[in-house]
């Protein structure tokens, strides 16, 4: 092969390579497959709460007398997002006064899901017994995927809490989410220190096709050797409510519900309850959407049909208000 010829191959191999390389760190910095954070407005009936390390919306009971609250967690979305907003709403207009912290992605608090401290939620509760329209013995705790893995812990250190509700919950301590290297320390920390976590299992091509569960129910398989990662449910005194769906392709919801009652039972724990639904996935708890929006044809993007997934709200968000309410 003559020299010059040679040479221009050797030119574009390098200029070829040197593209991929800086397609690739370019893709690395703006990782354009994690989703968007967003910091949703608290609407005409809410207001927006940033200070004391606090940063939330909050949605006071329209009712105007002293009562019920709920200190509302939204998931691994991170920010304060639109699902959990409309949650908070539908409580409020329930008669509960709503306050819904953003514990990263948020300003003052972690940019991205790893270490988060326990104190957060702490200083949220704080705020919201202080607030003179709550009655502070009537303060209940609700969290959805990771925010009820997040509500669980907190429910350990907080005896006056009168209620917990914990929709998709986790029954221990998972690793945090990086969307750049998919590897992260432990999501969250208690007095500066992060908390012991399971490992995920190893990832599987059904990962990629939408199959998130797997590197979950991977690392379940090995929970015996990591006991320190499980939540010690059994120090929650207030009543706890699980509602989960039995097809749910993030995380083994159900699976993990069932580790959470179990525990209780056999270390003289809080009563537990779990609302298990077969034709469910991961959105099944909430208040139902109207079949015609953009929520309903998004229910089954994590397990379960649209059907099943809009039955279990119509079925689990009375119970979960009754529950909440009493």
């Amino acid at each position: 092969m003559p020299k010059r010829r040679r040479r221009k191959l050797l030119l574009i191999g390098g200029g070829a390579i040197t593209a991929v390389v800086i397609a690739g760190v370019v893709l690395w910095i703006l990782a354009p497959w994690a989703p968007a954070i967003v910091i949703s407005q608290p609407g005409p009936t809410g207001q927006r709460i940033s200070g004391d390390g606090v940063f939330a919306n909050y949605f006071p009971a329209l009712t105007g007398q002293r009562g019920r609250a709920v200190l509302l967690l939204g998931g691994s979305e991170g920010g304060i997002g639109k699902a959990i907003t409309e949650d908070a709403e539908a409580l409020q207009h329930e008669g509960f006064s709503v306050l819904t912290p953003g514990y990263f992605g948020v300003p003052g608090q972690p940019k991205k899901l790893e270490h988060v401290p326990l104190e957060t939620f702490d200083r949220a509760l704080g705020w919201l017994t202080a607030r003179p329209e709550v009655d502070p013995s009537r303060i209940s705790l609700m969290g959805v995927s990771k925010g009820a893995e997040a509500a669980l812990l907190v429910a350990t250190r907080h005896p006056e809490l009168r209620a917990v509700v914990a929709g998709s919950p986790s029954s221990v301590v998972w690793p945090g989410i990086d969307y750049r290297t998919f590897r992260a320390g432990s999501s969250w920390t208690a007095k500066g220190k992060p908390l012991p976590v399971l490992p995920f299992g190893p990832l599987r091509l059904s990962f990629f096709l939408g199959h998130v569960n797997t590197v979950y129910t991977g690392g379940l398989k090995h929970l015996a050797r990591h006991p320190d990662a499980v939540i010690p449910v059994e120090k929650i005194t207030a009543p706890v409510l699980l509602t989960c769906g039995e097809n749910d392709t993030l995380w083994p919801s159900c699976e993990m519900a069932r580790q959470v009652q179990a525990r209780a039972e056999e270390r003289n724990g809080a009563h537990v309850t779990i609302l298990a639904y077969n034709d469910a996935g991961h959105e099944c708890v909430g208040p139902p959407f109207d079949r015609s929006s953009s929520d309903f044809r998004g229910l089954a993007r994590w397990g379960g049909s649209k059907d099943g997934n809009d039955a279990a709200r119509r079925d689990d968000w009375p119970k979960i208000l009754a529950f909440l309410a009493r």
